[in-house]
């Protein structure tokens, strides 16, 4: 049996390995051996897109732990590596035609598994990842939520790493194309201007932005529609940003931003934004965050709530379950971080004392805004890994290019939901078509 472990015997088992499947799939990429060899897995594979595999115990791993946390954790440390492209491009190239996946499950299994013998001990160093979230990731026990560090993990990576990737506007939030063919930063201030005729925006409102980020939203409602606008954070880096853009913009008038935490700031207003704030708050706690709303809307006063959301599910224990791709963010990205169904978000506002007034997918336009900044990222690399290192790099890449899979596929989904207080009994107030959405852009 020591033959099957020696270096060539290896060697010898990942290329018929690799020779087996390559007939069937018929892709256009090629793997890198460690020994540096490469090897085409289609007969037109022309040498552009090159998966790089460190050594025997990549498989190995693979093998003893075929999970996507293993497959990110060996992309992360830089022993699974990929040539030609940025991972959006792989996963295009690495889509099989529907009778070519046919054609591989008839390969004998049995055949793969002995191909595989040689690498069933094999190790490489995949220890725990250095970026991840070392407290609870998950947060659904409100006593052990700590909403101010979950935030700080995720935004105050540094300004500099999100301006090589989110467009002029520095707006990370989904972007709204009123052409497919727009640029990121066309869309981005398309995506401002839809939110503020959303809310309905009049010269002189009094408008909150919950979660402002870097401002964006906050500088274009008093830029272009007059409101008087506040904007909370609890991002140290994203305040100082905001507070030197309201100054460089001439708005300090019209303009303000705080470090606080939504449900200790106090006020009235006349239209309040949460633009990918709720997200962040765990599904247990919606019920307080919209009663919080609530209580600093204006009777008739207009709230927009723009959230990913999940599907439905068929029961609660499904709906707890933590797949593996929910683990990646909550331990490497987005720690107490939770998705609700759009129906339970509507829901919720119903029950707080709202009167739902519209819903609206924006599913595509998240698809092609998380190409973009995936893209960004990948042409700015060098730069990206001086500023956070190699590893947070790879685990971020790879957040965004799953991130534009899943939305494309449609098993993560985005909605704006406006909604207003129904105080008193009457009419809306809301207009009677949707032509204040769609008329020539501010």
């Amino acid at each position: 049996m020591l033959k099957f472990f020696a270096p060539n015997s290896q060697l010898n088992s990942i290329r018929e390995l690799l020779h087996t499947v390559a007939e069937p799939l018929n892709l256009n990429v090629s793997v890198r051996l460690w020994n540096g060899e490469i090897i085409p897995l289609g007969s037109n594979a022309d040498g552009r897109f090159i998966i790089s595999i460190s050594g025997p115990g990549v498989i190995g791993s693979l093998l003893r732990r075929p999970t996507l946390e293993m497959l990110i954790r060996l992309y992360a440390t830089g022993h699974i590596d990929f040539e030609g492209g940025d991972l959006i491009d792989f996963s295009e190239a690495l889509k099989a035609r529907e009778s070519n996946r046919a054609r591989l499950k008839q390969i004998s299994k049995v055949a793969l598994a002995k191909k595989t013998l040689p690498f069933l001990f094999a190790k490489t160093d995949v220890s725990d990842l250095q970026q991840g979230f070392r407290d609870d990731m998950v947060g659904r026990d409100e006593s052990k939520r700590n909403n101010k560090d979950y935030i700080q993990f995720h935004y105050d990576v540094g300004n500099e790493f999100y301006k090589l990737f989110l467009g002029k506007e520095m707006m990370y939030t989904c972007a709204y194309f009123r052409d497919w063919s727009n640029s990121l930063d066309q869309a981005q201030h398309d995506k401002l201007d839809m939110i503020c005729r959303k809310l309905q925006l009049q010269p002189g409102d009094r408008m909150l932005d919950i979660g402002c980020g870097w401002g964006g939203l906050i500088c274009h409602a008093a830029k272009h529609y007059g409101a008087k606008a506040h904007g909370i954070t609890l991002s140290q880096q994203q305040y100082e940003f905001a507070k030197s853009r309201i100054e460089e913009l001439g708005l300090t008038d019209q303009v303000t931003v705080e470090i606080c935490d939504y449900a200790n700031h106090q006020g009235t207003y006349d239209k309040i934004s949460s633009i990918g704030m709720s997200e962040h708050i765990g599904a247990a706690n919606y019920p307080r965050y919209f009663s919080k709303i609530n209580s600093m809307l204006r009777d008739r006063g207009i709230v927009l709530n723009h959230a990913i959301a999940r599907s439905s599910k068929t029961s609660k224990k499904f709906a707890n379950r933590i797949r593996p791709e929910r683990k990646f963010l909550l331990k490497y990205i987005f720690p107490g971080s939770e998705l609700i169904p759009v129906g339970m978000t509507t829901d919720f506002l119903e029950q707080t004392g709202f009167e739902v007034n519209d819903v609206e997918s924006w599913r595509d336009h998240y698809a092609i805004t998380l190409r973009y900044w995936c893209k960004n990222l990948s042409a700015n690399k060098e730069r990206a890994i001086e500023l956070v290192g190699a590893e947070r790099y790879r685990l971020w890449v790879a957040y965004l290019a799953g991130g534009s899979a899943g939305f494309t596929a449609g098993s993560i989904k985005i909605f704006q939901v406006v909604a207003s207080k129904k105080a008193s009994k009457g009419v809306s107030g809301m207009p009677p078509t949707r032509e204040h959405l769609y008329r020539r852009s501010a």
